[in-house]
Parts: C-alpha cells; structure tokens; sequence
C-alpha cells in the first residue's frame, strides 16, 4: 500500500478553486482585445499529442484544456479533473467536472479520458508523448464522470502525466486524425480560426467557455525567427508580446515608454551533451571532466548573456523534485583540466567536433562559440557546427548529432524522473550514456512512492552521473519576454503562455 508523505497525496486538495479563474472576463478597452505573439518558430501541428516541442505547444495551448493545470508557482491544480487520488499502489482515480463540452458540443466525460491516454500510449499512433504514459496499462470508465487509470507497476509521477491537454474522441474518429490536426477542437478558452504555416495561427474567444469569457478576444501567433525583427514589430505595435529576447535587448525595450520586460527563472536548463558511447576520446572520463573545469560559466553568463542565467550543478533546475542542493557542481579550474588531458595521455591537446543550433535557445551560437573559445585555451580545438534548428533536432533524436552538441531541456513534470531517464537511463531516447547502477537507481526511483526514499535513489544516482560528466554543464535560463507597456501578464517557469491569464490595462 501506498506510505506516508508519497507524491501522489500532494494532489489532494484539488476539489479546491480552479487555477485560471482570474483574469478571464475582466472588462478591457474595445482597442485592446486583440493580441499578436511572436515566438521564433511555427508550430508544427495542431495536435496536443502528436509532438514534444514546447514552441508548438505555446502555439496551440490556449483552445485547450488539460486534467490538471500548474500554477504560478508550479503546483498542480484542477482544471478539468475535480480530483485525482491514488486508492492503491496501481489505480490512480480520476473525478471530472461535469457539463463540459467540445467547441463543437461533444461532451467531456470519463470515456474522453479513456480515449485520450490510450490514444497517447498505443504505439501505432507513434506518439512522441507514449514514454510519459507507458506505465499505463488500461483506463476504466467507472461511471460517466469519474475514470480509474490502472498501471503495470507503481508510478509516483502519474499526477504530473496528467497536466495532459484534452482532445475529442468522436470529431476524431468520424474525421481522422490528419484532419484534425489541421482542424482542432478543444474545451478551452479559444477557438481555432485557421493555420497558414510560417505565417499566422489566428483562434477567437470561446464565448461560452465554461470558466467565463476570455478578457481578449482575438489571439494572432506569428513566427518571427529573427530576435531583431521581433523586437521592432513590438516597438511599433505590430505584436503584443515576444519571446527569446536578447539579454543585451533587454535594457533597451524597458526603456521604452511603449514597451517593458519581464523576467522569470525557467525550467529549461542549457548544456552540451558527451556521447560517451562513440568510439574515441568521450569515452575517456577524465576528458569528460577537464571540458567542465575548462568552461568559465560564470563569466559567459555576465557577458553573452548579461546576467540572465544561473550556473547549472547537476542535470536539473532547482524547479524539479530530486534536486540535490549539496551539489556544488564543477569549478572553472583551466589548470586542472589541463592535467586531467595530460593524465589522460593528451598533454598536447584534443579536437572535438561541437554542434550547436542557431536561433533556438536565447544567444545559444554566442554561447556555443564562447565555450569554444574557452576550450582553446587549454589545448582543445572545438571545431564548430552551427545547424538550423529542424536539421539539428533531427540529428539529435537520430543520435548522429557531434560527439559533443549544445541543447536544453525542460520539461512539464519538474521531476528528476522526466529528465534523468531519457538522458542517462540506458537505451533511452536521448542517452548516448550507459552505467548498471544508475540505471538501477532510475528504474527503481520510478515505482517507489515515498517521496523522501525517491529523492535518496536520484540523489545517488546523481552523485555517479557527476563523477562520470557525459556533459558540460551550463546554465539554467531565465526567460525574457518582451510585452506592450499596458499588457499585463507574469511570466512562468514552465514557457506556457496563457492567454486567458492576460488584460490589457494601465
């Protein structure tokens, strides 16, 4: 049975008020209920279930709603589920809000729920989200508002798999699933209107929204993958809001009357992977180690990034469940990376190949170049690559990504499960790094549901993972937004931009 102070019970409370009530139906001025957003790149479907890229999920999250939804501060909260609680070690039980409709009036029920996970877990839909629910072994509608989600073995972080957007189950299996994403519905504040790729996706207020009507009631996302022109598109008013600002934009769109800038720590963190399973010199832990010793953190985040960052110590944020505070991670030490190559047999130096995307991630081919310069300077040559994005990612999930490659990571769960197995779990999707005992503390991390003993397995296997270094550990992003002097919004830590949550106003 389940013990005391295990993960499941931190929803309990959730027959409480519901997150987003705030802001919607406020009344605004007629000029001002339209806003335009413009991220880097376009979304790459309208279907919630069918890809793992938070810029896609900005894009299409607000004609959404999800079972559970976090807050602010990053707890979760009901949303359309009234309660999830565990009744024993493998059945999770799920109450619903009654009276929800689809845009399209189909009803949200415990048959909706049951559709969405099996739709998710069942590999013939080669969902790119069937990892985040394969502890699933079946869901049964118990009556028409209340579901049991049934799983092979216990799964501590099942309630965060639940901040999980809804999608109808007969508009998809009377239309298809290619058609719908092209043509999607949902339960949430927003409807869609129409998606012209690399150019606009426009939805419009879903006036009979269950939580009340949306305060703005037009929202226009627009792909603008230069920073530079994003931020004069917001100086003129030509959009709203806008994300990925530059660091050393920053001071300057505060300045102006018509424009400000708001800041929040982010649940991403930036780092450049080691294949220690390619053939040559990563294989070689000490060389692993004297790359860390031999990047200067500190300083690029006071230049490239003018202050906005915090230097990593370890593969998570201080956001996610299993951080270990007594980490201190390692020191900027260029001598001592230069003995660890010599001990390692290259008092002369090393080449690496380092790739690095262009445009993704705030300044990321600045830092790229900034650890190449630093790596230089004790004697290892970093010949870089800078790839455009689709063509990187691509190489990344093909594992043929350089045997060295910046990237970052964030996930929705902040919890350590969601990112040191796909990263260092053995045959995982990301792993180009492989040890018996971490995978041991990982595997059995993920069925134990005392919180305190979870927290020990990922604190040990932690401890392996730094001594071995299958990376060079970065910084943890804090996100900039660029906004319209009378938009009012708070950032979050998870990227998500709700606009049910927003007002224009002095």
């Amino acid at each position: 049975m389940i013990r005391k102070g295990t993960v499941a019970i931190l929803l309990v409370s959730l027959a409480a008020a519901v997150f987003f009530a705030g802001c919607g139906g406020a009344p605004v001025d007629e000029a001002r209920e339209e806003i335009v957003i413009a991220q880097g790149v376009d979304a790459t479907t309208m279907d919630p279930h069918m890809h793992a890229e938070t810029t896609t999920t900005n894009a299409i999250t607000n004609m959404y709603d999800r079972l559970l939804v976090r807050d602010h501060d990053m707890d979760l909260q009901p949303q359309l589920a009234l309660s999830v609680e565990p009744l024993d070690d493998l059945t999770w039980e799920v109450k619903l809000r009654e009276g929800i409709e689809f845009h399209n009036g189909e009803p949200f029920n415990a048959e909706t729920v049951k559709f969405n996970i099996e739709r998710i877990i069942d590999p013939e839909n080669q969902s790119p989200q069937i990892a985040d629910l394969n502890a699933v072994e079946k869901v049964e509608v118990i009556d028409e508002y209340t579901a049991h989600i049934i799983t092979y073995e216990p799964y501590p972080v099942m309630a965060g798999r639940l901040n999980l957007p809804m999608v109808p189950k007969d508009y998809i299996l009377e239309n298809g699933q290619e058609y719908f994403a092209q043509n999607p519905i949902g339960t949430g504040p927003y409807v869609f209107v129409s998606w012209t790729r690399d150019e606009s996706i426009v939805f419009e207020a879903n006036e009979d929204y269950w939580q009340g009507a949306p305060a703005i009631k037009k929202i226009t996302i627009k792909p603008v993958p230069e920073s530079s022109t994003r931020i004069a598109e917001l100086q003129t008013g030509a959009v709203d809001l806008i994300v990925n600002v530059p660091p050393h934009q920053a001071d300057v769109i505060d300045a102006d009357p018509v424009t400000k800038i708001e800041t929040v720590p982010s649940g991403r963190f930036i780092f450049i992977s080691l294949n220690t399973q390619r053939e040559g010199i990563m294989q070689d832990k000490k060389v692993r180690q004297a790359l860390n010793h031999a990047v200067d953190i500190d300083t690029i985040i006071d230049t490239v990034l003018e202050g906005y960052g915090y230097k990593s110590t370890q593969p998570l944020t201080p956001l996610d469940f299993g951080y270990d505070d007594s980490i201190e991670g390692y020191e900027y030490n260029p001598e001592k990376a230069r003995d660890l190559l010599a001990e390692a047999g290259y008092p002369d130096g090393i080449s690496i190949e380092l790739g690095s995307p262009s445009g993704r991630y705030v300044m990321d081919r600045e830092v790229a170049e900034a650890v190449a310069g630093q790596l230089a300077e004790v004697g290892v040559e970093a010949e870089l690559n800078v790839q455009e994005w689709g063509v990187y990612v691509g190489k990344v999930l093909e594992k043929e990504a350089e045997e060295a490659y910046l990237i970052g990571w964030g996930t929705a769960l902040f919890d350590s499960d969601a990112t040191l197995y796909p990263w260092f779990r053995t045959g995982m999707r990301f792993a180009t790094y492989s040890d018996s005992q971490v995978d041991e503390y990982l595997d059995e991390a993920r069925t134990v549901l005392d919180e305190e003993e979870r927290e020990d397995l990922y604190h040990q296997a932690l401890e392996i993972i730094m001594e071995d270094a299958p990376f060079i550990l970065l910084y943890q992003q804090e996100d900039l937004y660029g906004l319209s002097a009378d938009l009012q919004w708070e950032p979050r830590p998870d990227e998500l931009i709700f606009v049910y949550d927003m007002e224009f106003g002095a």
